[in-house]
């Protein structure tokens, strides 16, 4: 069968069950592939996309493993039986029970995370049918998700967790499958999203077998050196050990290759090429596991987890420190997927300045075996094993075979400690090992051992630190002088790569500290135990670290009893196309077939932030293999400019550069490995241009902004202040946000070869402007450009503007080589490119009274838009209209203004400046309560028939529900007496709690925009629907699919939805403003009451015909089965010179209660709880707007309190990719997360009384923000400091750690800002 590229990876997918690896190679020579392009494959994504079953070679016995295919050389998969999504199940023979249980627990959304999902969970089940949830959350920890909020996931997953406490982390009996509520309603009536009951049963007797042909292979004795020749690399895997010393004695700079984790990567994103890669993946001697604790140096991580979680019982416990303190590393090391294929030798051999192991392996007094030429010999792995960045102090032609972990001794303690910015899958920001051994029965220390990752450029041990503590006792005397010590010896510049100096400095002590807890710890066991006496103890709090089951509640409204049956609207209708996301059936824009003669594009960026372009030199790319040309502004027929406000953007860059990223050329060529080649070979020439604009702050210095600035106000701030008992000035910074959507930037440009006419496939949210931007691009009329939107993979606004701009330069390519271009952005490319959420500085004044009441506030806000204006203005604009959020403040003045800068141009994301813009506003109330002492939010509400102020009328009755609600909901009084007490009793846990509303505009203020449908009934009586909405995850078709049914009075199977395109519904709005379902449900709900009262002469006279006859009827009696669906929109508008208007429809509103737990030491924390009560009024599909709310939420946990932009000093995008930007993963989903729906809640200005979802919900995420603030305000109070402070957004570990003002912290110094060049603006 033929093969098709997989989804989630550049490498290979393969649509049979299982294949060898010599059939996949006689299919790579028969299709011409290079096998080089494969070899050097690495995709910007993550999750895993197939598994891997090998029979191991020291138990003859099938183990699977799920794996990233990114990673994976197919060179390596000899001897493996490769299993794909498309493989375990599909919808043309039968689906597997985890494909179906993902798909009806509302578990896809976009659907392009779910195939890797889906892997994910199948290889445990594999492995293990009857997994606790601790195996599951693990299982899952690799993949990642920016739709879902994960919840539904673990949903569908749970219910294979069959054992009776399923719940791992749970602190009491109760399971989470039979979850109590604390409301009144009774199990039996409650809604429920999905009924467990009806899913396939899971039966491993009816699983895939390994490949008899296979087990064959793997016992045969007749092992054959394998070779494989690329276009510039070539692969050998021998078999012995004896020859691999060999090879790599005579290349000695060849690399190894096990796990490509390290190799991979350095091909991909730097360049590297290797003629040569050995792997030995294959040699016996090289990955078995020898009885004992010499652990194979080619064992995956895995094996090597697996191997001691089965030794560690079976040893004293005393014996086994190390083991346990490698586990516990080993946990959190990277996914389940990496841990899968990286080996511990090569995670050794990389020497990564911030590796997990490595520390611990150094501490712990670990030794490697080499097998140079001439024979063995062993090297400890200590502080000379790691000479410098990336090397070892091992030969090049030296192997390490195997890894000797030893016991411990009685007395002895080994620790394993790290900090991270995710607490799964992320590198670490600092990483420790620690040893400690006791005199016998003594508290006087004979060896201690301390190594350091992050703190240096490779592994560092702290050796005069153990020197200040060996032969002294273990009290705190002694380790604080240890402290001093180790401050003085682990010193950073200021600028050291990686930036995060004050706080990577204060976690050298912090984690000693916490070293300092679990020995103290384990010394009172062994008190307990009689084994040492009591004099060894310090008197110190030790706080307990529990644990809280993962619970969640989900509660919708029900559908009214006098409904029909066979009505789906207000149901939880799975997502139409959830079965084929699940399957691998799903088509997205890369995944439309290659055609005959289509060329692959690759753009070339500008290097630099601010600067004229002297030369352009594309000749040597041209010259390379497979290019065919190089696209430049002069190829461009119409226009190379769009222009936005009066202020014109480039496609192409022709004369002057005024960021890094911004497109200057293109190249054109057979394959995209070429194509990336010829890119590479283009030179460009620059002058730089002086005095750069990075930041807000460079913006009001030099009044670099683009115009104009708004302006808005009511009452008289002024004259308020002079009335106040208090006022007070202050500022935060909120950071921009990546929209790390799951499916790149993607396109396929056609030309149809007649009368300049083109069909565009794109990922885009707004076709039409895809289509218009096209045809002004190539000066022709739009009606040569049709756009096709199937589905997206994932767009959050960043696929409304952006889009149009990347396929007009590919549809220049098309035209110029009469060829279809192909073009799909790398995740790095993407981040740089495209632009993301604005940051925003805001500083505000306000003016209070003593009892609460808010009487003025002057708040200015400064976007920093980037170097084009995009649509800047307009997110500057809602920025100001949404200040006030839900507080009625009499006197209140706003300033908003799009700052120009040298930056990647921002763009529109989920929210579109409210987020960034209630911020402040609440921050600011933050600070009120703060230097009041108490809560001021209600009394500063809107109450009763209520005006804005920008004069729009509106009820606050829903709101103040919400809130009530909620409290109600969360318990929250007693909760915070709970919270208070416990703070009390820790010192160095904290806990924070936080409730915040929220009021949203919903509807395009620019009145224009509007909605057209298209409804066709076949004689069969099949009805297609085409609208102008996009789908994108957030189940638009489902839901129209619902409107159609309804309004026709037929099931929804149908009815069909193939696509969006520009020659069927003509002028269409942005998918966006949360008002997709509101506009296109309108349209479609019109062409249905049209058709359907056109077939009331037929029903009447066919009462009781079925649909099928009276559309047969209907055609033969010549009436229309076609209808136009229009819907015009409310008459919004908004006048800036009057500062009045009516610029949104309603409003949506919400309250989020959160309660976070902080370790003050090192700044991680964790959600503890999150109650969300919402009114969306009457929902279309309940499971489709609670997935919007988790999914909401989720991206504004990320944007508050985890992801970070981070630029160089010269503009340059540092994080860009997975690796670098962290989103939210499944370990940071709250321990309990409840959603719940107002009742009884009606909307007269949207469709069936609904109300739009999908942007409102992600400010509410600061709940966790503010939580986390609440928790570090109890941190500060324990060292004496009260009143409001500073905390910027996002607040990450660092900046929590820091502003908790722990000893620790304030022993590092300050660097004074000017003094040095930071590593990172603060952007």
């Amino acid at each position: 069968p033929p093969l098709r590229s997989l989804r989630m990876s550049s490498s290979l997918t393969f649509s049979t069950k299982f294949l060898i690896i010599k059939k996949i190679i006689n299919r790579l020579i028969d299709t011409g592939r290079s096998i080089s392009s494969i070899i050097c494959c690495f995709s910007p994504y993550f999750p895993a996309g197939l598994i891997l079953r090998f029979i191991l070679h020291l138990h003859h016995t099938v183990r699977h493993y799920a794996v990233n295919a990114c990673l994976l050389p197919i060179c390596q998969l000899h001897g493996a039986a490769v299993t794909t999504v498309e493989g375990i199940g599909s919808t043309k023979t039968r689906i597997h029970p985890v494909q179906e249980r993902i798909a009806k627990a509302h578990g896809s959304q976009c659907g392009f995370c779910t195939p890797g999902m889906v892997m994910s969970m199948y290889a445990l089940l594999r492995n293990k049918p009857q997994p606790s949830m601790d195996d599951i959350t693990q299982a899952l920890a690799g993949n990642l998700c920016r739709c879902t909020g994960y919840r539904p996931i673990v949903d569908g997953c749970r219910t294979f967790c069959q054992e009776a406490n399923c719940c791992q982390t749970n602190g009491g009996g109760d399971c989470c499958l039979d979850v109590k509520d604390e409301t009144d309603e009774q199990d039996h009536e409650k809604p429920q999203l999905f009924n467990k009951d009806e899913f396939l049963p899971l039966d491993p007797t009816q699983e895939l077998i390994f490949p008899p042909e296979l087990i064959l292979m793997a016992e045969s004795s007749n092992l054959k050196t394998l070779t494989f020749y690329g276009e510039r690399t070539s692969w050998v895997s021998p078999t012995s050990l004896d020859e691999l010393v060999q090879l790599k004695s005579s290349n000695p700079k060849a690399p190894l290759v096990m796990g490509n984790t390290n190799v991979g990567p350095d091909i991909k994103f730097k360049g590297v090429l290797h003629p040569l890669i050995i792997s030995p993946t294959r040699v016996v001697d090289f990955s078995c596991v020898p009885a004992g604790v010499w652990v194979g140096a080619g064992c995956n991580l895995s094996e090597v987890q697996s191997l001691l979680e089965k030794l560690a019982p079976q040893f004293p416990k005393e014996k086994t420190e190390l083991f346990r303190a490698l586990i516990r590393q080993l946990r959190n090391l990277g996914s389940q997927q990496i841990r899968n294929v990286a080996s511990l030798g090569g995670n050794i051999m990389s020497a990564y300045p911030n590796s997990d192991l490595n520390p611990v392996l150094a501490a712990g007094n670990c030794k490697s075996s080499l097998n140079p030429p001439g024979g063995r010999r062993e090297v400890h792995l200590n502080q000379d094993f790691f000479v410098s960045f990336g090397k070892t102090v091992l030969k090049p032609e030296e192997i390490i075979v195997s890894v000797f972990i030893p016991f411990t001794r009685e007395g002895e303690f080994v620790g394993a400690l790290r900090q991270a910015p995710r607490k799964e899958a992320a590198f670490a920001t600092v990483t420790t090992g620690m040893r400690v051994f006791f005199s016998e029965r003594s508290r006087v220390v004979q060896e201690v051992s301390i190594y350091y990752g992050g703190m240096g450029p490779t592994t560092v041990s702290a050796a005069k630190t153990c020197a200040a503590i060996v032969s002294k006792p273990w009290d705190d005397e002694t380790l604080s002088r240890a402290y001093d010590v180790l401050l003085d010896e682990l010193d950073l510049p200021p600028s050291a790569p990686g930036g995060k100096v004050e706080f990577r400095r204060s976690l050298t002590l912090s984690l000693l500290f916490k070293f300092n807890l679990e020995v103290l710890q384990k010394l009172r066991e062994m008190v307990r135990q009689g084994t040492i006496s009591v004099s060894i103890l310090s008197k110190l709090c030790c706080p307990t670290f529990g644990v809280i089951n993962r619970l969640h509640l989900l509660f919708h409204q029900h559908v009214s009893k006098d409904q029909s049956a066979h009505d789906p609207v207000g149901r939880p209708i799975m997502h139409r196309s959830a079965i084929s996301q699940a399957t691998g059936e799903a088509v997205y824009c890369d995944d439309i077939p290659k055609t005959d003669g289509e060329l692959f594009m690759t753009v070339v960026t500008s290097a630099r932030a601010h600067a004229k372009i002297t030369s352009l030199d594309v000749s040597e790319a041209l010259r390379l293999p497979g290019v065919v040309d190089v696209i430049t502004a002069k190829d461009i027929p119409g226009k190379n400019v769009r222009t936005e406000f009066g202020y014109d953007e480039e496609l192409l860059a022709e004369s002057q550069v005024s960021c890094v990223g911004q497109m200057i050329c293109a190249v054109v060529a057979d394959t995209r490995v070429h194509a990336k080649r010829g890119a590479a070979a283009v030179k460009i020439s620059y002058e730089d241009l002086p005095d750069p604009v990075f930041t807000a702050e460079d913006a009001i210095e030099k009044s670099s902004f683009f115009e104009p600035r708004r302006v808005i106000w009511r009452g008289n701030v002024t004259e308020a202040f002079k009335t106040v008992d208090q006022l007070h000035e202050g500022e935060i910074r909120l950071a921009g946000q990546e929209h790390f959507y799951m499916e790149t930037q993607s396109m396929l440009v056609i030309p149809v070869g007649e009368e300049t006419e083109f069909k565009v496939y794109a990922s885009s949210q707004w076709p039409t402007l895809t289509q218009e931007a096209i045809a002004e691009t190539l000066n022709i009329p739009s009606n040569r450009v049709t756009c096709h939107v199937k589905r997206i993979g994932g767009g959050f606004g960043g696929k409304v503007t952006k889009t149009p701009l990347l396929a007009s330069v590919t549809a220049v390519a098309a035209q110029k080589t009469s060829r279809p271009v192909r073009f799909v952005l790398e995740r790095g490319d993407d981040m740089l490119i495209t632009g993301a959420r604005h940051p925003v500085l805001g500083r505000y004044k306000v003016g209070f009274m003593k009892d609460g009441r808010i009487v003025a506030a002057d708040i200015q806000y400064y976007s920093n838009a980037g170097h084009t204006i995009d649509e800047s203005l307009m997110i500057v604009e809602k920025i100001l209209l949404h200040m006030d959020n839900a507080y009625n403040i009499p006197n209140l003045h706003g300033r908003g203004a799009a700052c120009r800068t040298n930056l990647p141009s921002n763009t529109s994301f989920r929210g579109f400046g409210v987020p960034q813009g209630i911020m402040i506003m609440e921050n600011m109330i933050n600070d009120v309560a703060v230097l009041l002492g108490r809560p001021i939010r209600e009394i500063n509400m809107y109450k009763g028939p209520s005006v804005t102020h920008y004069k729009m009328e509106f009820s606050p009755e829903n709101m103040l529900r919400c809130w009530n609600e909620c409290k109600v909901k969360s318990d929250f009084s007693n909760r915070r007496k709970a919270v208070d007490q416990f703070n009390q009793q820790n010192r160095w846990k904290k806990r924070g709690m936080a409730i915040l509303p929220i009021k949203y505009g919903i509807a395009f203020a620019e009145g224009q925009f509007n909605q057209v449908s298209l409804v066709h009934i076949y004689k069969d009586g099949s009805v297609l629907v085409t609208h102008g909405g996009t789908e994108m995850g957030q189940g638009i078709h489902t839901k129209i699919q619902q409107v159609a049914s309804r309004e026709l009075h037929i099931p929804t199977s149908k009815i069909y939805i193939s696509e969006t395109s520009t020659n069927t519904v003509p002028n269409t709005c942005p998918t966006a403003a949360s008002f997709g379902t509101d506009a296109n449900g309108m349209a479609v709900k019109n062409a249905c009451m049209t058709l359907y009262q056109r077939l009331e002469p037929i029903r009447q006279k066919d009462p009781k015909g079925s649909w099928e006859s009276w559309i047969d009827a209907a055609y033969f009696e010549k009436i229309s089965l076609s209808a136009t669906g229009y819907h015009g929109g409310p008459d919004l508008y908004m006048d800036w010179d009057k500062m009045e208007g009516q610029p949104y429809a309603y409003f949506t509103y919400g309250t989020c209660c959160c309660e976070v737990e902080l370790d003050c030491l090192t700044g991680d924390y964790r959600t503890v709880r999150t109650d969300l009560m919402v009114d969306i009024g009457r929902s279309v599909n309940p499971s489709v707007d609670i997935g919007q709310i988790e999914g909401a939420f989720m991206q504004g946990l990320g944007l508050y309190t985890l992801e970070e932009l981070k630029f160089s000093p010269f503009g340059l995008l540092y994080t860009r990719g997975p690796s670098q930007y962290k989103i939210p993963a499944v370990c940071d989903t709250p321990l309990r997360f409840n959603v719940y729906l107002l009742p009884d809640s009606d909307n007269p200005h949207a469709i069936y009384s609904s109300k739009g979802i999908g942007e409102p919900i992600v400010f509410l995420g600061s709940s966790v923000f503010f939580a986390i603030k609440d928790a570090v305000a109890a941190a500060r109070s324990d060292s004496g400091l009260v009143g409001p402070f500073s905390l910027d957004s996002p607040a990450t570990p660092e900046r929590a750690c820091l502003a908790c003002s722990s000893p620790f912290t304030k022993k590092i110094p300050v660097s004074k800002p000017g003094s040095f060049k930071p590593w990172a603006l603060n952007i």
